[in-house]
């Protein structure tokens, strides 16, 4: 596709604005590590909150969502919207504990509650692992969505992407290195901003085309089942999706994976940017918070906008999608997007969503390599090799690494397809951890062996499925379908591009309780017979944080009176942010489709939701 003029400008213009912004807040960031990495501790709470919004809007986002509902309708959405039980558990019962903490990454959490040689293991085997490699894997993925979107887009050579692909990451490079999270967490505002006004521009001018018809027209030519917002539940054992008229099929789970997707799997599970409790990138923009009320009211907002403010452009052009490109190739159905931002978009308007597109890659690279800079100065070179190092030396360091991640990660984008399987393992392997994980904040007899089990269980436990299932045990397969979880795929395809996204679906709940149940007894077990943490770093903790739960030997110790229990008030204030979040995300929906009872019913969940979270973290506060 050609671009004009007034494309050219615009994409020029928001270049030009970007690379502004990282000059301009150049010399803050130049203070201190705390500056570089965590804008001085002094962002607002809606600066933080959209900063982690615009984080997890990659370029390959909207795709990913259009091909989930191409394949299973609206309710294939909750392949990830299930997700929203833990970030509100992250947000009513970790938020605050997280800026309590004063750690600079969340690595550094772990010699704050751990002690001994093998917490200083941990933390730089971490640094290394998830700093380094991990995040060059992720890097790569996103990279190469871009660069099968430009090949989709431009008709560019697949061989050529590469180089464009590098450009783009040079550009991110300068001004995440120059401004530092200050100047990332302000141009991801703007991105943000940005990337959402070319989406609801691409739905408007989709809808409104006389081959849709608007929202009725959409409504009139889709099947009924294709827009229920819920899945259907088979009481039975079978998993996949019923197919409906014209292809479009309905999301049908088990009762069994009902139950992992709503009871397990979202706090049981580790993977990047979901952790249980919280980390990576997501605690990063915590402890870059004013304060604790800051922290909270971020994270709280990034639940909201991520789950409910979002989705809705994506699966409205993903519904047209349907009716317009039918049958796609298997593989293909993401396709559909990048079709109608072909197909729609005039003059100028295709210059905006390129923009659109763009800010999502950008916001999600400058994260990455900023979070990963600072688990590689804060966690290993200044931890471990230079502890006396200086401010200055030490923002230096942070530009190199932040250079030197950006080329790992672009070599990491030329060997992506050989490293599918190993990411996809990694993935895996996180089954079980998210426990101890929790449990770290509000049990004082956590120690560093339980975290490492936690850690190594569910390999062990994988690898043990995978030889059972070979037959080497037994000839007949106990276990049917056990991968612990399928990998709903996005695949953004000319000739052959194959893109491996982290959607996750779990194709057979009872590896993933099996995986669960060994990892906890485990842990478990290696709690009660290992020593406890040290307990001059346990008051050291206890101290700074002051957490609720199970802490008694250790506040007696220190001859502190005891709390009074918020917890109960935290756990009713998570439950009912669950209801915020869902009657917010299904409001909207409702009134998009007219559904204006269940619309209302929606919004008074919602309001209700508001006033008793708005009573409740009064009530915490006051305890």
């Amino acid at each position: 596709m050609i671009l004009e003029l007034a494309d050219w400008l615009i994409i020029i213009s928001f270049l030009l604005l970007t690379l502004g912004i990282g000059i301009y807040y150049t010399k803050k960031a130049s203070k201190s590590t705390e500056d570089f990495f965590l804008g001085g501790r002094n962002l607002p709470w809606w600066v933080a909150g959209t900063s982690m919004v615009a984080t997890t809007f990659a370029a390959d986002t909207p795709l990913l969502v259009t091909e989930l509902v191409v394949k299973n309708g609206i309710s294939g959405n909750w392949l990830w919207w299930n997700g929203l039980i833990g970030g509100m558990l992250t947000t009513f019962l970790f938020a605050r504990l997280w800026r309590k903490a004063k750690v600079i990454t969340d690595l550094e959490l772990i010699e704050l509650r751990y002690s001994g040689k093998l917490a200083e293991f941990l933390r730089g085997f971490r640094a290394v692992y998830l700093g380094l490699f991990f995040n060059a894997v992720i890097i790569a993925w996103v990279n190469f969505a871009l660069a099968a979107l430009l090949h989709v887009f431009f008709d560019i050579p697949e061989e050529q992407t590469i180089f464009y692909v590098a450009a783009a990451m040079v550009i991110v490079v300068i001004y995440s290195s120059l401004s530092g999270l200050l100047g990332v967490a302000i141009t991801d505002v703007v991105q943000f901003v940005l990337a959402m006004t070319g989406c609801i521009v691409l739905t408007y001018l989709v809808l409104d085309s006389p081959k849709i018809g608007g929202i009725e027209g959409l409504v009139e030519k889709l099947p009924e089942s294709t827009l229920n917002f819920f899945p259907y539940i088979d009481f039975g054992e079978s998993n996949g999706s019923e197919i409906l008229q014209n292809g479009v099929q309905m999301l049908t789970i088990s009762l069994a994976t009902f139950f992992a997707y709503v009871g397990v799997q979202w706090w049981a599970s580790w993977y990047p940017g979901a952790e249980p409790g919280g980390g990576g990138y997501v605690v990063q923009r915590m402890m870059s918070a004013k304060d604790e009320e800051h922290a909270f009211k971020a994270t709280l907002f990034f639940q909201l906008a991520h789950y409910g403010l979002r989705p809705w452009v994506w699966i409205l052009v993903a519904l047209a999608a349907i009716i317009l490109y039918p049958n796609p190739a298997e593989g293909k159905e993401g396709l559909g997007y990048v079709m109608a931002m072909k197909e729609f978009l005039p003059a100028g308007w295709r210059g905006l969503l390129l923009v659109a597109f763009f800010a999502a890659y950008m916001s999600t690279i400058s994260t990455q390599l900023n979070w990963g800079a600072s688990y590689l100065v804060n966690d290993l070179y200044q931890r471990f090799y230079k502890p006396k190092a200086s401010s200055k030396e030490l923002v230096t360091v942070s530009r190199v690494a932040t250079l030197f991640i950006m080329l790992f990660g672009l070599f990491a984008t030329t060997q992506v397809t050989s490293l599918k399987d190993a990411f996809e393992f990694l993935i895996e392997a996180g089954a079980g951890l998210g426990a101890v994980l929790i449990l770290r904040w509000y049990w004082w007899r956590i120690n560093v062996f339980s975290e490492l089990t936690a850690t190594i269980a569910p390999i062990v436990g994988i690898i043990f499925i995978r030889i059972w299932n070979s037959g080497f045990f037994h000839t007949s397969q106990v276990f049917d379908n056990v991968s612990i979880t399928d990998y709903e795929k996005l695949v953004i395809q000319t000739e052959k591009y194959n893109q491996i996204v982290s959607s996750i679906q779990i194709e057979s709940p009872y590896s993933l309780f099996f995986i669960l149940g060994f990892t906890t007894i485990s842990w478990v077990l290696v709690t009660l017979f290992t020593k406890p943490t040290d307990e001059q770093t346990l008051q050291k903790f206890y101290e700074r944080v002051r957490p609720q739960g199970s802490w008694k030997p250790i506040r007696e110790s220190l001859k502190l009176p005891k709390p009074k229990n918020s917890l109960p008030y935290m756990i009713a204030a998570w439950f009912v942010g669950i209801a915020l979040g869902y009657s917010f995300l299904f409001g909207i929906g409702y009134a998009i489709f007219s559904k204006w009872t269940s619309f209302g019913i929606s919004l008074g969940v919602f309001v209700g939701s508001i006033l008793a979270i708005n009573w409740l973290v009064k009530k915490i506060s006051e305890e």
